[in-house]
């Protein structure tokens, strides 16, 4: 959260003619809930198995541009109906940058705590690896987000190019 996933995924949309899914967006669409209200009625559990569905609906789909939510590629469960069929792209932004993009943050349930820079460190150590173990690119996300959306396009453009033979 807070990588500019969904700013890039949208930049990228306009630039490639694909249709841009913001995950989130998209369950609170499917439930007729916020985020925020799934998790108070079903807790993170319940969450996340909808995510899981939402992940495997849109993984059959073709031509989009998708931002997942924060924790969606944590699971591997997840990132198994995505893998091999999409590419998976990690906006790597170190922790202070995202700190600072969140630090007004008022929707996001797992921040909504006192102790909110302890839980962003938190999530962050936890969830970097398993991120770095699901992409298929990774990008640094330190510049602007058009600078960001370049460098998705260049790097996905070189992965597509070295591993074409093998398709």
């Amino acid at each position: 959260m807070g990588c500019g996933k969904s700013t890039v995924g949208r930049n990228l949309a306009r630039k490639t003619g694909r249709r841009f899914v913001d995950m989130d967006a998209y369950i609170e669409k499917k439930t007729g809930k916020t985020i925020s209200e799934i998790f108070a009625e079903q807790g993170e559990d319940g969450f996340r198995d909808i995510e899981h569905e939402v992940c495997a609906e849109l993984a059959k789909k073709s031509s989009l541009i998708i931002a997942t939510g924060g924790g969606a590629l944590t699971f591997e469960r997840n990132v198994e109906v995505f893998r091999g069929k999409d590419m998976i792209v990690l906006l790597d932004v170190p922790l202070e940058r995202i700190r600072y993009r969140l630090r007004n943050d008022k929707v996001r349930p797992l921040l909504q705590r006192p102790d909110k820079d302890k839980a962003m460190t938190e999530l962050y150590n936890r969830r970097y690896p398993l991120y770095k173990a699901a992409a298929d690119i990774t990008v640094k996300g330190r510049s602007t987000p058009l600078k960001t959306t370049h460098a998705v396009m260049e790097a996905v453009r070189h992965f597509s190019l070295d591993y074409s033979d093998l398709k």
